[in-house]
């Protein structure tokens, strides 16, 4: 008879369980582990129902002892959760389609190919059919749900009518409303749970939400907004909504907007014009019918990206010159503001709320540490420890991204224009390249400038098979996408925001959201960060709304520093912190009140 340890060491890999050594004294000379490889399975004769789907598909299966000493089979996967023997039949089958056959001993092999004959079987317990599988043409919402690469949003339906533009049917909410384009009105039950969900991670701005609606800063404020249509943008339009608003809504990015959401607040009475996927022509239809409306004129503009000023100023001048306020949240909106300002063009105040400290320091940085690594990781199933990846840009969006990356093991570089952010760069690890220099042996490549062509047609030709590019900024211009829309590539695509392109060799990039904002267009943001930025914004729009004649000219303003204070003050809350208070001799002192500001509009943070 063969030694234990011998007969141990004879033994599948599978059977790690027992490390080589027994599970009990009284078995040293006895295997305690065998696997089904090619034998059959036997299913009881009386077996129910329930225990025979169990069976049909078994898996690899060990012996696992109990403290009595007493021995039971049981599945591989049960017996590395627990070493408690259970009954196999607790185990659900992977293909609920499976019927097993009438009642008798059968031998089922433990390859298992589905048969395409439908076989019609009674359940006898219940006296009816099962019911039949979704097809795969029509997702569930569980299987939609479930879909890794899917964005946050629900975009799943069992309607052939998502077949047809939304701009091709008419439809209404349950109480006859009209004045709305979405995919489907009847995914708002669903948004309005994501809502929810938001609201509960967004006490900043719902607090803001409590304070002012009794005093309706914004009553008689008519509001044209173009932002990203997620379940934290809806948060922020039924704010402003308390607070008084009038407002029709439509999507900054043509990838980024949840259905869902945007049929629930269709359905709660709001004029939107956004879904998932709309084409180019589509885009600027919906931001001309969030401003031109018959019996309505917006006099505020709350806007991200610039798409919406920039329509209304070259189509609708007439309507440009009546507006009281412009609020732009991105880098690319404020660039054209700021251009728009040099040239003499711009007529009304403007506030540049990107570069507030509130934006800056929370949305920018903290937001992107976490979207960016979600996003890759929804969209390709990457691993990161070891990866070669370039960061373009060492902005606050550049900084979130390499901090993220680097904590999974990643090896990063950046590229930067401007010495300081370079400097912070090499004090922080990054090696500072050129993207001429790593292109070769890049693994992924990122963008965060706000620049155009930072990534052109000559880098993506020496890209390695393989490669990883996507864009953090807000500008589809930042990866030259269209030199890649020429008869000698091909493009496949792989799954939602997911294209490979392929050249004539065989070689192939891996290009997400067509070079758009991968983190709402693959992902979603942490609804906390955004809830700063929303009650930024909110402020940003009672401020404006309300001034007096003369206090901004027409140019572009950072937000008060007194105002930033108190969007930060009003998430505090949330993680139990304590405030510090100067007392009357230190106020006197630092020469600033004891409410503050307590910085200077210069001061760097």
């Amino acid at each position: 008879m063969a030694a234990a340890g011998d007969e141990h060491s004879q033994l599948s890999p599978r059977a790690s369980l027992s490390h080589g050594k027994p599970l009990h004294p009284d078995t040293a000379n006895r295997p305690t582990v065998q696997t089904y490889a090619d034998e059959a399975f036997m299913i009881p004769e009386d077996l129910d129902y329930a225990s025979k789907v169990a069976h049909h598909r078994p898996l690899p299966s060990v012996v696992v002892q109990d403290m009595s000493g007493e021995m039971e089979l049981l599945p591989m996967k049960s017996a590395m959760s627990s070493r408690r023997p259970r009954s196999p039949s607790t185990y659900v089958p992977d293909d609920p389609d499976f019927v097993p056959p009438p009642s008798g001993q059968r031998r089922v092999s433990r390859d298992l190919t589905p048969r395409r004959k439908q076989i019609s079987f009674m359940d006898e317990r219940r006296g009816k059919t099962p019911p039949k599988r979704p097809s795969r043409g029509r997702r569930s919402v569980s299987q939609s749900s479930t879909d890794s690469y899917s964005s946050a949003s629900y975009s799943g339906s069992s309607s052939d009518e998502d077949d047809v533009s939304p701009r091709e049917r008419h439809q209404t909410n349950s109480k006859g409303f009209s004045d709305f384009c979405v995919k489907n009105i009847r995914q708002a039950a669903f948004g309005r749970r994501e809502i929810e969900i938001a609201e509960q991670e967004m006490p900043g701005l719902m607090a803001l939400r409590k304070r002012a609606s009794g005093d309706k800063p914004l009553q008689g404020a008519k509001i044209a907004g173009c932002t990203h249509l997620t379940a934290q943008a809806a948060v922020l339009i039924e704010t402003l909504a308390a607070c008084g608003a009038s407002v029709r809504w439509c999507a900054c990015n043509i990838y980024s907007t949840q259905n869902e959401v945007a049929a629930a607040l269709a359905e709660a009475g709001f004029p939107i014009f956004a879904w998932r996927g709309e084409t180019e022509d589509d885009f600027w239809w919906c931001i001309e019918k969030s401003i031109s409306c018959e019996g309505w004129q917006p006099n505020m503009i709350l806007d991200d990206g610039g798409d919406l000023t920039h329509v209304m100023f070259k189509k609708f001048p007439h309507m440009f010159g009546m507006i009281k306020g412009i609020v732009e949240e991105s880098v690319t909106g404020v660039h054209r503001l700021y251009q728009l300002s040099k040239s003499g063009k711009l007529t009304v105040p403007a506030m540049n709320v990107n570069d507030s400290v509130t934006k800056q320091k929370f949305d920018n940085l903290y937001s992107c540490r976490e979207s960016v690594l979600d996003a890759l990781k929804r969209t390709t199933d990457i691993m990161f420890g070891g990866k070669h990846v370039v960061v373009c840009g060492y902005g606050e969006v550049g900084k979130g991204c390499c901090s993220a990356l680097r904590g999974l093991g990643a090896i990063v570089y950046v590229t930067e224009i401007d010495p300081i952010c370079a400097l912070q760069a090499s004090m922080e690890g990054f090696k500072v390249v050129t993207l001429n220099e790593v292109i070769r042996q890049m693994d992924v490549v990122i963008t965060a400038t706000g620049n155009k062509n930072v990534v052109n047609r000559e880098h993506l030709d020496r890209m390695k098979t393989g490669c990883v590019i996507c864009n953090m900024g807000h500008s589809n211009t930042e990866i030259d996408v269209d030199s890649l829309r020429t008869p000698e590539l091909t493009w496949e695509k792989v799954r939602s925001q997911v294209d490979h392109v392929i050249w004539p060799d065989g070689k192939r990039i891996i290009l997400l959201a067509e070079g758009r904002l991968v983190n709402l267009s693959c992902s979603s943001v942490p609804s906390f960060v955004v809830s700063i930025t929303a009650a930024t914004q909110a402020l940003a729009l009672i401020e404006l709304f309300n001034a007096p004649n003369g206090r901004y000219k027409q140019d572009v303003y950072l937000l008060p520093k007194k105002m930033d204070e108190y969007v930060a003050s009003l998430h505090l809350p949330a993680f139990d912190a304590h405030l510090t208070e100067l007392n009357d001799e230190q106020a006197r002192y630092l020469g600033i009140g004891k409410a503050g500001p307590f910085k200077p509009n210069y001061y760097r943070y």
